[in-house]
């Protein structure tokens, strides 16, 4: 099958979460700065989970761009990792309206740790689909920053019960890491269409 209608379903999906997560984004009756200051954990838990849905995306469009076809196990795969980023929004807003207690912090952990497994499974899946030793499984190898991201994830699960704030810089932590774009799959996709990279200057 043709993966356009896979990609555009999800292009939707994620703009919907990012729109879902402004709309919680409450004005302040205020018209002061002061009024702003209860908004500060409210905002600083929408502006990590902007870049966490950003990174989704960005890896999304990477790994499709050099995917040639579906499957039926590709887009159920799919379906499963959207189910999860359609949580975030909901552990956003109640880990921001309640200044990062440990519970929410926690669930917002669970829901991180399970998009990352659910992405994994979508790439397994692709793999399995294209083949080991297509271009995609190549470019993904062991996954070293995948499953360094989980082992944090399910450490920053486990401290937050202990200190939310240190469960919560755990995943800002995760974010720095594949804020970096992945230059994995843009190095296979300029290798197989013999593009090479401009010399150091």
């Amino acid at each position: 099958m043709e993966k356009g209608r896979l990609e555009a379903f999800s292009d939707g999906v994620i703009a919907i979460i990012i729109t879902i997560m402004v709309l919680e984004l409450k004005v302040p009756h205020g018209a002061d700065i002061k009024s702003l200051l209860p908004l500060l954990p409210v905002f600083g838990s929408y502006i990590l989970s902007f870049v966490y849905i950003g990174i989704y995306w960005n890896n999304h469009h990477h790994t499709m761009q050099i995917v040639e076809s579906v499957n039926g196990a590709i887009l159920w795969a799919n379906m499963h990792l959207l189910f999860w980023l359609s949580l975030i929004p909901f552990v956003t807003s109640w880990m921001g309206e309640n200044h990062f207690a440990h519970w929410p912090v926690t669930c917002y952990g669970i829901v991180l740790i399970m998009c990352s497994l659910a992405y994994l499974l979508f790439l397994m899946a692709l793999i399995r689909h294209h083949g080991r030793d297509s271009l995609l499984a190549q470019a993904i190898g062991k996954d070293r920053k995948g499953t360094i991201s989980t082992i944090i994830y399910a450490v920053a699960i486990i401290v937050s019960f202990l200190n939310s704030k240190v469960g919560f810089a755990l995943y800002i932590v995760v974010a720095c890491i594949w804020f970096t774009p992945d230059k994995r799959i843009e190095k296979k996709i300029e290798k197989k269409i013999g593009i090479e990279e401009p010399p150091c200057k």
